[in-house]
């Protein structure tokens, strides 16, 4: 018996007899059930809980309103894969090891597809060592996608991690690759919705992994097919900022103040909305409501014409850290516990939410201590309680690394910059960059020896590329070619 597999024996009895449940047979009583809902390259700026008022989403509002949102929310890169792998595993790219979108083929299908965070515990690997039968309806961008990975035996997802249609496009069902003809989006809905009346009776934890609103791509070019279409095609939408083409942007310049581009997106975003609407509606059809944890948010963000740019970080070169890029939105509804209708300030990062929701759970024991994990447990804060708390994040794409805190935002690119140092107090915006000025030299020499430290601290030689270590994926500034 491999080691992974005996700790998952010597777990699900542990818990067996702990909370006298039986592992494969758990009633939702015992425990919450959990959704994760996850979007796709989307800002928190889109969302009416967030002050849009141009954008329609009255099923996300909603939630927000009967649970807690968290108002400044931020993910740890800006591109698909590593933040899923960040999600899932709590740890740094420069932990996991997966630093770039995973390419087409590769790793993902195919003779040399592998899992990228198979050596590490993984909140649905987890979640099943404790009774919970664990479903995936969605995009994955993790690697050996055809076949179930990390405790999930429900696996519905794609091949793999772009997106260029959202008709007629490939996924992966039953280990097979076939062409569906649907709306992706309510495809992806059906299919939660399946999986939460099949489990409705044991304990679920569905991973709802939206490939919209997405925002990138050929599709941007052509008008929205959805049930939104009509109402955004004439609509002007002055929530996409309209400003002139960045000098860095690299792709995407064609979208930049393009009404087609921004009326799609909108409408993706609606269309996600609908879908978030069917799940609530199920869970309330079932009875399920009072009993499952909803958590809503995104991989990371996207910029919509904001600074001049149009999509990430990868976008733009060198790769820019603006706050639309990794600024994503976030909310947990839980009717038993989680108090309706709060707002939180504290800001927290996609490392923190594995060892929240272990220890939300009553699982902190199983927090893993190998690698030691960079994120902290705001799970008192859900319940309505009072908790110290330091407002700091970190970052990391590739040669740059930033810090942010509700004053300052500091960002070092290696080896020779150019680096960023704002005032976010008074320059929110991010237009004024301070780097270098001796008026806050000592401000900047705190946040350099901070992020340092961090990085020191947590990441692992193997995968920190700022010490000759290497990356799983392809890179976009570097010739390295992938581990395997």
């Amino acid at each position: 018996m491999k080691r992974r597999d005996f700790l998952k024996a010597v777990a699900i009895g542990a818990v067996s007899s702990a909370l006298r449940i039986c592992p494969t047979h758990a009633t939702s009583g015992d425990l919450p059930n959990v959704v994760l809902i996850m979007t796709d390259n989307h800002g928190p700026w889109t969302l009416g809980c967030y002050g849009n008022s141009e954008i329609l989403t009255p099923n996300i509002d909603q939630l927000a309103r009967d649970g807690m949102l968290f108002t400044r929310c931020f993910s740890s890169n800006a591109v698909c894969s590593p933040t899923r792998a960040t999600y899932l595993t709590g740890l740094m790219p420069s932990q996991h090891g997966v630093h770039c979108y995973l390419r087409a083929k590769g790793a993902q299908i195919g003779p040399n597809a592998y899992n990228t965070i198979r050596e590490f515990q993984s909140l649905p690997e987890i979640l099943a060592d404790f009774g919970y039968v664990c479903g995936l309806s969605g995009k994955w961008h993790l690697g050996d996608n055809v076949n179930p990975q990390e405790g999930f035996t429900y696996w519905i997802t794609k091949p793999d991690g772009h997106t260029s249609t959202f008709y007629g496009a490939d996924i992966i069902e039953n280990g097979q690759i076939r062409r569906q003809p649907t709306y992706l989006t309510d495809f992806w809905t059906d299919h939660g919705i399946r999986f939460i009346e099949q489990n409705k009776h044991r304990l679920f934890f569905l991973f709802l992994a939206y490939n919209g609103p997405y925002g990138l791509g050929q599709s941007l070019q052509r008008r929205a097919r959805n049930r939104h279409a009509a109402y955004y095609a004439e609509k002007e939408l002055k929530s996409f900022p309209r400003e002139p083409i960045h000098p860095w942007l690299h792709n995407n310049r064609q979208y930049v103040n393009n009404l087609t581009a921004i009326r799609r997106y909108a409408a993706e975003v609606s269309g996600i909305d609908d879908g978030v609407g069917r799940i609530l509606e199920t869970l309330d059809r079932l009875k399920l409501r009072q009993n499952t944890l909803v958590i809503f948010t995104a991989d990371q963000g996207l910029c919509g014409g904001h600074h001049g740019m149009w999509g990430m970080g990868d976008h733009s070169r060198p790769l820019h850290t603006y706050d639309e890029t990794c600024h994503i939105p976030l909310m947990f509804r839980h009717p038993a516990e989680i108090p309706a209708g709060e707002r939180k300030d504290m800001m927290v990062s996609n490392y923190d939410l594995m060892p929240t929701v272990l220890s939300y759970l009553g699982f902190k024991d199983r927090i893993p201590k190998k690698p030691k994990l960079p994120g902290r447990d705001y799970s008192a804060a859900l319940r309505g309680r009072q908790m110290r708390w330091e407002n700091v994040i970190f970052y990391e794409f590739e040669n740059s690394r930033m810090i942010r805190t509700p004053d300052w935002k500091y960002t070092c690119r290696f080896p020779d910059g150019p680096d960023e140092l704002y005032d976010m107090r008074n320059d929110p915006s991010e237009r004024e960059n301070l780097i270098g000025q001796p008026k806050h030299a000592g401000i900047q020499k705190k946040l350099a020896k901070r992020l340092d430290a961090f990085f020191d601290h947590y990441a692992n030689p193997k995968y920190d590329l700022w010490r000759g270590g290497s990356s799983k994926t392809f890179l976009l500034t570097s010739q390295q070619k992938p581990l395997r």
